[in-house]
């Protein structure tokens, strides 16, 4: 899918600066910064969902313990 992004002269420069020093297109650089940001946010969402479940299955524990 083809979409236009506008960057920042500032984020642009380091954009440019990056790729060049890895030998990259700023393309090639942003597809991967922008894996790794959804991979870090789908982790992110599942540990949130876990440590939620935890709460509930635990709160009356929690709340012995606050009260110790």
């Amino acid at each position: 899918m083809a979409m236009t992004v506008r960057i920042p002269p500032e984020l642009d420069v380091k954009l440019e600066e990056i790729a060049r020093a890895r030998h990259m297109s700023k393309h090639a650089v942003l597809i991967e910064a922008t894996e790794r940001f959804v991979n870090s946010e789908s982790k992110t969402t599942r540990v949130m969902t876990l440590a939620d479940g935890i709460i509930d299955r635990y709160a009356d524990v929690m709340k012995r313990l606050e009260d110790a």
